[in-house]
């Protein structure tokens, strides 16, 4: 749904809300509506069969006032700079909404990664940081997985530009192998802290997070650890997709087993028998009391909202839901925590890794969980007293927060010269 939905309006009009409750002047606010830097690449990749293809790729980078730029690397094939440029903007409010200090960025290319073999798949990934190697760097603008990359497309990234550099530069990039400089706790990180905000959430709105009823759509790195470890706080996971589609179970389903043995393999969760097909459509749909959207962006819009019967939703994903969406689910009464709040587990533990690089000194799993914790839920409470002190909802707290303190940075940084 993402590729027919404007998701950079989406992140301006998101801006221009923030910008009004805070009296933004308009300078400064065209200023944070842009992005710093736009790298558009083409590279060529020779396949196996011999044949020459020509890949299209991005790095966009928003904003730096408050330390080098951090963010995802995308491999899909509707991708485009405009998506991309959403996506690094929502990276920087997220950033300093966490109270990390990094700006935001993304990378993307097009390209279905279904199609190409694991050599050609590294092939194009080296050429790729190749042909970004003049923004990207431990000091300057950090990458990090996404849809469709993973730890081993890290490790060729950091292997390519150390080549370049003549020396090791574990630090160019987070989410890595642990071997090669990642971190204890990063893989699951995006999804533990979407769970963190979901425990938040309910104790604030009394609900009993223990035998709820929880929805995710995309069991992929995000929904899957999200799902199991809602299912070890006691929720029943009642539902859950994937790219082939959808499966639900009242009772709820086995989540342990089901990224065990059916996650990944040909026909991924829908070879599980015991459950119901449903489509994506009516996944999000269903009667539950948490709904964790943890796919791609614009999957709640105006068009579903109405028919959406969960209380609370937790963005995993970025930007699944749509301004037309929040306006509707808060007249509903039904509490948004958004993705710079939610999924920011991530970028958190990334920076986590990033510092314990620059250091070469590492830190336990049980460590990076309990800072991760902590990191979270104030972060969380921050959003949820803005959100009193404006009367407003959770998205444009968060907003507010993520922007002023960007704003605040680039005035008090000044314009150069």
């Amino acid at each position: 749904m993402s590729a027919h939905y404007d998701v950079l309006q989406m992140a301006r009009q998101q801006l221009d809300l923030a910008a009004k409750h805070l009296d933004l002047d308009s300078g400064l606010q065209r200023v944070l509506a842009e992005p710093k830097r736009q790298l558009i690449v083409h590279f060529p990749v020779v396949l196996d069969n011999g044949e020459v293809e020509v890949f299209e790729g991005y790095r966009v980078q928003h904003n730096t006032s408050r330390g080098p730029t951090k963010g995802g690397i995308r491999y899909h094939q509707d991708v485009d700079v405009h998506e991309t440029t959403a996506l690094a903007m929502w990276m920087t409010w997220k950033c300093a909404v966490a109270d990390i200090p990094y700006g935001g960025a993304k990378g993307s290319v097009k390209v279905n990664v279904r199609s190409l073999s694991k050599r050609e798949l590294e092939k194009l990934t080296r050429r790729y940081a190749t042909e970004i190697n003049i923004v990207i760097g431990e000091r300057g603008d950090i990458p990090a997985p996404d849809i469709g990359t993973n730890p081993q497309v890290m490790a060729w990234i950091m292997d390519t530009i150390s080549m370049q550099s003549g020396y090791t530069t574990p630090g160019v990039v987070t989410g890595k192998p642990i071997p090669l400089g990642g971190s204890q706790g990063r893989v699951e990180a995006t999804g533990r802290g979407v769970i963190v905000s979901t425990a938040e959430a309910c104790k604030r709105i009394g609900m009993n997070l223990q035998g709820a009823k929880v929805v995710v759509q995309g069991f992929g790195n995000v929904g899957s650890v999200a799902a199991w470890l809602a299912e070890k706080l006691g929720a029943i996971v009642v539902g859950v997709s994937d790219a082939r589609g959808a499966i639900y179970n009242e009772k709820g389903l086995p989540i342990d087993q089901l990224y065990h043995k059916y996650s990944g393999m040909d026909g991924g969760i829908m070879n599980f028998k015991e459950c119901q097909p449903v489509t994506n459509e009516e996944l999000l749909q269903l009667p539950c009391d948490i709904l964790l959207p943890s796919a791609i962006s614009a999957q709640i819009t105006a068009e579903n909202a109405d028919k959406i019967k969960a209380k609370l939703i937790v963005e995993g994903a970025n930007g699944p839901t749509t301004p037309g969406a929040d306006a509707i689910l808060s007249d509903k009464g039904v509490l948004v925590v958004p993705d710079i709040l939610a999924n920011a587990g991530g970028v958190i533990v990334s920076y986590f890794e990033w510092v314990q690089d620059l250091q070469n000194f590492f830190w336990e799993e049980d460590e990076v969980n309990k800072k991760l914790e902590r990191h979270m839920q104030r972060s969380f409470g921050q959003v949820w007293d803005t959100m009193a002190h404006y009367k407003t909802d959770m998205r444009t707290a968060a907003m507010i927060i993520g922007v002023k303190r960007v704003a605040d940075a680039t005035v008090m940084r000044g314009i150069f010269p």
